[in-house]
């Protein structure tokens, strides 16, 4: 097995970013991971890539072993902290994979950075338009009549409250429950595999703070309900794949379509048969395969816009 690095940058806002390294050949693919989780998440995808391709997996700021010295309060701070990451280890014309939240981040990053990246992968991605955060109702689902507005109510609703919870007190039994119940589908990881996820769960502090950045993320060109589009999928030149879960209860097929329709031609889609939101674990042959051919630069039939 290639051996696969963790290590450490600190960046010029003085931020420390741990990031996992394996060696590879020339082509560079840095992934970013979603809420609730770290680059240690993307261990399978990081060991079974081909050796054709060198890999970084960053742990966003204020996850796993990354600092969290000023919190965040937008999609673009993570963004901003992943070129600083790309200067400081002087990363250029590399292959970007965002997942869930890792997705929005990309989004902006490719925006904001156009120079950087050949291609963007979005994987199970929030949507170019944000991520509704909706309390939940009398019937425990989301209110979705109800849409929260400020930090301040996020991190009052019962939501947050009770993932929040589960991390102070190391609940992992609860966490489990939550992710077999929404994100894995097919599969669950092996025993020892999923209490490593589980404790890395618990290293997050910013979990109110990503609600909000992602509820009022939009760069899309229509208003979201919240704010209004800030109109820069327009500036990501690159060829992009949406690749979407066919049984994903987290990123939602609306979402997806939002996707689809912003990025218009810019962008091709692959649906994940049977997956869930991780399709990491439950079918990471098919996601390999999906993110080869288009990392190579293929586009077969089956990934043209639906």
């Amino acid at each position: 097995m290639t051996e696969v690095a963790l290590k450490k940058v600190t960046l010029s806002n003085g931020e420390s970013i741990a990031y996992r390294e394996r060696e590879g050949g020339e082509e560079i693919v840095v992934l970013v991971h979603g809420n609730m989780t770290s680059s240690v998440h993307w261990d399978l995808v990081i060991e079974n890539l081909p050796a054709n391709y060198k890999v970084y997996a960053v742990d966003l700021r204020g996850f796993g072993e990354s600092s969290y010295e000023s919190p965040i309060s937008e999609i673009k701070d993570f963004s901003d902290d992943l070129k600083l990451f790309a200067d400081e280890l002087q990363l250029k014309n590399f292959a970007l994979v965002g997942w869930s939240l890792g997705g929005t981040v990309c989004q902006q990053f490719c925006a904001d950075y156009p120079s950087y990246c050949n291609r963007l992968f979005l994987l199970a991605s929030g949507s170019s338009r944000g991520y509704a955060f909706y309390p939940l109702g009398e019937d425990g689902l989301p209110d979705i009549n109800n849409r929260l507005k400020t930090l301040e109510q996020i991190m009052d609703a019962d939501k947050t409250k009770i993932v929040q919870t589960a991390y102070d007190t190391l609940n992992y039994d609860f966490l489990k429950q939550v992710w077999d119940m929404s994100i894995y589908v097919n599969k669950q990881p092996d025993p020892e595999r999923y209490q490593k996820y589980l404790e890395d769960m618990t290293t997050q502090r910013n979990l109110a703070e990503c609600y909000q950045a992602l509820n009022k993320f939009n760069i899309s060109d229509v208003h979201n309900g919240l704010v209004a589009g800030e109109n820069r999928v327009k500036d990501i030149h690159i060829p992009v794949m949406i690749a979407w879960c066919e049984h994903d209860m987290v990123v939602t097929k609306q979402m997806t379509d939002e996707l689809i329709e912003d990025f218009g031609d810019q962008a091709v889609s692959k649906e994940l048969k049977g997956c869930g939101h991780s399709p990491m674990i439950d079918d990471l042959g098919q996601l390999l395969q999906g993110m080869e051919n288009f990392l190579a630069g293929e586009r077969t039939g089956e990934e043209n816009l639906k």
